[in-house]
């Protein structure tokens, strides 16, 4: 009962694709590919939308009072 051959996966093709037939599989399989894509686009996105105010540069004004030698 250990993993299966080859042969195994093979048949088991040939049954998927006598089911649903190939243009059903390319179809989802684009639509797999487009939703993985959105996904990784999203995260992306929310990525820059935290690290912006991180990376914008800022200025502080600071009035420094010399100290005066004696």
């Amino acid at each position: 009962m250990g993993s299966l051959s080859i042969w195994h996966w093979l048949i088991v093709l040939v049954v998927v694709m006598l089911v649903f037939g190939t243009k059903k599989l390319g179809n989802v399989g684009s639509d797999l590919g487009k939703a993985v894509k959105g996904f990784k686009d999203g995260i992306k996105g929310e990525e820059e939308k935290t690290s912006a105010p991180a990376t914008e540069k800022t200025t502080i004004d600071v009035d420094a009072k010399e100290k005066s030698r004696q």
